[in-house]
């Protein structure tokens, strides 16, 4: 039995995978996002570890006994601070907060070929800019601190003891060269840090540790094997067996993500487009990033007066094509790069009701996953697979072939994603066999693209800069 735990910005999610590949169990823990000003976004780092602790012990305590490793995934980019003693300084600072967009600038302006080692643009979600702006507004925090973790390799400190990464998670924070899979010492020193500062890296299947002997405890576990892990998109990866060169999904979780797997890096700065290593030795990938994807399908049914998500999407299955959408609630990533971009309907009607705005909500999601395929330009091979949350909406699923023209299938497993993935890296980092862990899923319904949308994505794609103009 493996074990795969997600932390992710709005739960925690621990699976169990049995040695033939299948989902023994799952279990879930809340978590709460902290808003205190326009553009934050954090979380307190503890939270995570409560619900860590709650989703594992809300498994089966018998199968819990059988696990032999352990994997971990997480939500990217943020930016948790430990001083000494390991002490959390301040919240987390989260992958969607755009506070630091001043510092993206100060950082490019310190580091001019910033783009050249680590292959992104330096962006207001990513981890060294945080720590800049906290340099800048928060000193005494700055100089207190003494380790910076991303929110997986927290929890895993709570685990056991180490700290430790994975090239994926790493590639996200704007301090790592790409290429050669190491920290880069300017990137470091450009933002006040040395490589002390930062957990040691290790590829997202290898080991980095083991439980400690009060967690296995309370677990009711062995001292079982930690793998390095990965960032949520990348252990989705591993999940899906989107780990060969072409090999593309759409995930549709609290942000949306159009991934694709390469066997080099293939940089694309220039269109927000995400480039970073991958979980496993050798391999990276591309992503356009969405922040808001299934966020704001939540949104719009609360706006709407709706029960619940389901009812929202029963509703939008009736309604009829009309308004449209940005689905900008929390600025966007590719290929805009706007932390101060907002969300919009446009072209309501005094025959428009809820039904219309949720169907625009879901359009639009869509047209932005489109967006990021263009961005991309070879956006792997003709099928793309859909997974998390939004994932089970058939209705969604067409929305999304028809916008990105080409077949969408939903896959078995695909709503678990991350933690799914996690639990493969923590069988590899136990020793199991990697034909017998890293297999493909069996396609479950495939969408071919319906509905030509051309004409409303050409009108939609003109919407952004029409309104940045008219904010600026």
């Amino acid at each position: 039995m493996w074990l795969g735990i997600d932390i992710g910005t709005s739960s925690v999610k621990a699976l169990l995978l049995d040695r033939d590949g299948a989902i023994a169990a799952q279990a879930e823990a809340s978590l709460a996002v902290s808003r205190p000003q326009p553009l934050w976004s954090e979380q307190n780092p503890d939270d995570w570890w409560t619900a860590t602790e709650s989703a594992v012990l809300g498994l089966p305590q018998t199968l819990r006994k059988e696990v032999r490793g352990i994997g971990i995934s997480g939500q990217m980019h943020g930016a948790t601070v430990l001083g000494a003693d390991d002490e959390v300084l301040r919240p987390a600072i989260l992958w969607n907060d755009g506070r630091s967009f001043v510092q993206c600038e100060e950082l490019m302006r310190r580091i001019p070929g910033a783009t050249a080692i680590t292959a992104n643009l330096v962006m207001p979600g990513f981890t060294a800019p945080k720590l800049l702006w906290i340099a800048e507004h928060e000193p005494e925090v700055f100089a207190a601190t003494q380790t910076v973790l991303l929110p997986k390799d927290f929890v895993r400190l709570r685990m056991t003891g180490d700290k430790a990464s994975d090239m994926g998670d790493a590639a996200g924070t704007s301090w790592l060269d790409i290429a050669e899979r190491r920290w880069s010492d300017a990137m470091l020193d450009a933002t006040g840090l040395s490589e002390d500062h930062m957990p040691t890296l290790y590829e997202g299947c290898e080991p980095t540790g083991t439980l400690r002997a009060a967690v296995a405890n309370r677990w009711d576990m062995d001292a079982v094997p930690v793998a390095a892990g990965a960032g949520d998109n990348a252990a989705s990866a591993i999940g899906l067996g989107a780990f060969d060169p072409g090999d593309a999904f759409v995930s549709l979780g609290t942000s949306g993500v159009f991934f694709v797997a390469d066997e080099m890096p293939r940089p694309n700065p220039d269109a927000a487009v995400h480039c970073y290593c991958h979980a496993l030795p050798e391999r990276w990938h591309r992503m356009g990033v969405i922040l808001s994807a299934a966020a704001t399908l939540d949104w719009a049914a609360r706006f709407g007066g709706f029960a619940n998500a389901g009812d929202a999407l029963g509703a939008a299955g009736k309604a009829k094509a009309g308004p449209y959408f940005l689905p900008h609630l929390s600025g966007e990533r590719t290929p805009h790069n706007d932390a101060e971009a907002t969300g919009a309907f446009i072209g309501i009607t005094a025959d428009t009701d809820p039904a219309d705005l949720l169907r625009a909500t879901l359009e639009g999601v869509a047209f932005a996953l489109a967006e990021c395929q263009s961005a991309l330009d070879e956006a792997g091979e003709t099928v793309v697979h859909l997974v998390g949350g939004g994932s089970r909406s058939d209705l969604w699923a067409q929305m999304i072939a028809d916008a990105l023209r080409r077949p969408v299938a939903q896959v078995d497993g695909g709503h678990a994603g991350a933690a799914l993935g996690a639990a493969r890296l923590g069988a590899l980092a136990a020793g199991a066999p990697c034909d017998a862990i890293l297999t493909k899923p069996a396609r479950g319904n495939v969408f071919e693209p319906k509905t030509d949308l051309s004409d409303r994505f050409a009108a939609w794609s003109r919407l952004y800069p029409a309104l940045k103009e008219a904010r600026l």
